[in-house]
C-alpha cells in the first residue's frame, strides 16, 4: 500500500467579502448609520467604488477538497487564477487555518510561497539561513552540513552577509529556494514564486525539485507554465472556482486544463471598432485553411496547414512583423515564425491599408493533436498587438507514414526527415 504523507478531507476554505472594521466604535456606529439611511460609507475615500453591497458576501476560496499525495510524488497543481491554487498552499505551510475539513501531513514541510517567505529583511543571508533550518527543526550543526551546498546553489555567496532587504527580487529567491530545497524536508511546496528568477535558475529549481522527488521526498508545485509541470510531475490536481475539477496523470489533465473553455474555430473576425489593436495597427481577420484555401481545422500529418491573417495600417510609415505562435494542447509553444524569407522584412515600410499575410506549414512538420495560433503585429520588441488563441486546428495520425500503425509519438514536432540505410559489408562481425 502507497505510503500516504498528505491527506486533505472536506477542506473548505472561506472568506467574507467588505469591510471589518474602521479601528473604533464610534466609526462603526457611524458607517452603519450612513448604512441604514443609504447614504454613502463617510469613511470611503473619494474615487473609490462603494462595495457595501457586497458587505458579508461569502467568498468560497475552497469548497470540499479531497486529495491525497503518496511519498515520493511530483503532483502539479494546476487552474486559472483565483481558482484556489494559493490558498490550497497556505493551508498546507500552515499560513492560514481552514473554514473546515482537515489536512494530515506527515513529516517537515518547507514553504516557498512569495518572495522573501520565513526570511527577515534585517538579517543577512546568513543569519536567514540558520533562521530557517530553526524554523524546520534543525540544529546549527545540521544547518551547518548544508550551508556552502546552500551557497553555492543560490549563487549569492558575495553577499551572504548582507541583509536581505538590499537583495533584489531574483537573489531573495534563489536564497529562498536553496533554503527551502536543501534543509531536507519530508514536503517540498513551491508557488509560482519562481517566474521571478531568470531562466537558467528556473532550470535548476525543476532539477533540484526533481532530485528531491527522486530522492523519496515529495514535491506540490504550483505553475502556470505547462512545460515544466509536465516536465516535473507525474501527477496532478486541476482545482476551478475553489473545487476540484480533474486528478490524474500529468499528460491527460493538462490536455483537459489547456482546452477548457477555448472553442474549436478555424475562423474568427472582428469589426473595426472591436478589433484587437491600438490606433496604429488592428487585426481583421484569423483563419485556417487548407491547401486549396478553404477554411477548416482537421487535417491529416501530411497536409499542409495555412494560417492567414488581415489586419489594417492605420498610421503612415510604419515597419512592422506579422507573426504567428503556435502552441500545443499541452499550452507548450511549439515555434514563432516571422516572414524572415523576405530579405526587407525588417525594412520594410506598411502605409495605410488592408493588408493580407499567408504562412503555410508544411505537411509532416507538427506531431499530432490540437494546436492553437496566436497573431501578433509587432511594431518593436515593446509594442505588440496581439490576439492570444485565437483559431485553433487538430492534426490526425491517419497511419500512412507508419503502415497503419497510429500510436502516441513524442516530441512537439514530428518531421519526415531524409534518412538512408546502406549495407557497407556483408560480414556478420
Amino acid at each position: 500500500m502507497s505510503d500516504v504523507v498528505i491527506s486533505i478531507e472536506n477542506l473548505s476554505k472561506t472568506y467574507q467579502l467588505g469591510t471589518i472594521g474602521t479601528g473604533t466604535f464610534y466609526g462603526d456606529v457611524k458607517r452603519w448609520w450612513a448604512r441604514t439611511r443609504g447614504l454613502p460609507d463617510p469613511y470611503r475615500k473619494v474615487g473609490e467604488k462603494d462595495h457595501r453591497n457586497r458587505i458579508g458576501e461569502t467568498l468560497w476560496a475552497l469548497n470540499d477538497i479531497n486529495f491525497s499525495v503518496n511519498r515520493g510524488e511530483a503532483i502539479g497543481v494546476i487552474g486559472r487564477n483565483g481558482a484556489g491554487k494559493s490558498t490550497l498552499l497556505k493551508i498546507l505551510s500552515r499560513v492560514t487555518a481552514p473554514t473546515s475539513g482537515v489536512i494530515k501531513a506527515k513529516g517537515r514541510i518547507a514553504s516557498l510561497l512569495e518572495v522573501g517567505t520565513g526570511f527577515h529583511s534585517e538579517l543577512t543571508g546568513r543569519e536567514n539561513i540558520f533562521l530557517n533550518g530553526a524554523i524546520m527543526g534543525m540544529n546549527r550543526s545540521e544547518v551547518r552540513r548544508k550551508f556552502d551546498e546552500i551557497v553555492d546553489f543560490s549563487g549569492v555567496e558575495k553577499f551572504i552577509d548582507t541583509p536581505v532587504k538590499r537583495y533584489s527580487s531574483g537573489m531573495y529567491v534563489r536564497l529562498a529556494f536553496a533554503v527551502a530545497a536543501h534543509l531536507e524536508p519530508e514536503i517540498l511546496v513551491v508557488d509560482e514564486v519562481l517566474a521571478v528568477g531568470d531562466a537558467d535558475f528556473q532550470k535548476k529549481c525543476l532539477g533540484k525539485m526533481g532530485e528531491v522527488a527522486s530522492g523519496g521526498r515529495t514535491v506540490l508545485f504550483v505553475s502556470h507554465n505547462m512545460q515544466a509541470i509536465v516536465a516535473l510531475c507525474n501527477r496532478v490536481l486541476w482545482l476551478n472556482q475553489g473545487t476540484v475539477m480533474m486528478t490524474g496523470k500529468t499528460a491527460e489533465v493538462s490536455e483537459k486544463y489547456v482546452s477548457f473553455g477555448s472553442e474549436d474555430l478555424a475562423e474568427v473576425r472582428w469589426d473595426y471598432e472591436q478589433a484587437p489593436g491600438t490606433e496604429a495597427v488592428k487585426l481583421k481577420s484569423l483563419r485556417i485553411t487548407d491547401e486549396q484555401g478553404l477554411t477548416d481545422n482537421n487535417f491529416n500529418l501530411s497536409d499542409p496547414v495555412k494560417i492567414e491573417m488581415n489586419f489594417w495600417v492605420i498610421k503612415p510609415g510604419m515597419r512592422l512583423n506579422p507573426s504567428f505562435q503556435i502552441f500545443n494542447q499541452l499550452g507548450v509553444i511549439v515555434f514563432a515564425t516571422t516572414n524572415f524569407h523576405d530579405p526587407e522584412w525588417n525594412e520594410r515600410v506598411y502605409e495605410p491599408g488592408l493588408y493580407r499575410t499567408i504562412c503555410t506549414i508544411p505537411g509532416h512538420m507538427l506531431n499530432e493533436g490540437k494546436h492553437t495560433v496566436s497573431a501578433l503585429v509587432i511594431r518593436n520588441k515593446n509594442d505588440a498587438h496581439v490576439r492570444e488563441e485565437a483559431v485553433s486546428f487538430t492534426v490526425h495520425d491517419d497511419g500512412v507514414s507508419r503502415s497503419g500503425y497510429t500510436g502516441g509519438w513524442i516530441g512537439v514536432v514530428r518531421p519526415l526527415l531524409s534518412w538512408t540505410v546502406d549495407r557497407i559489408d556483408s560480414s556478420p562481425e
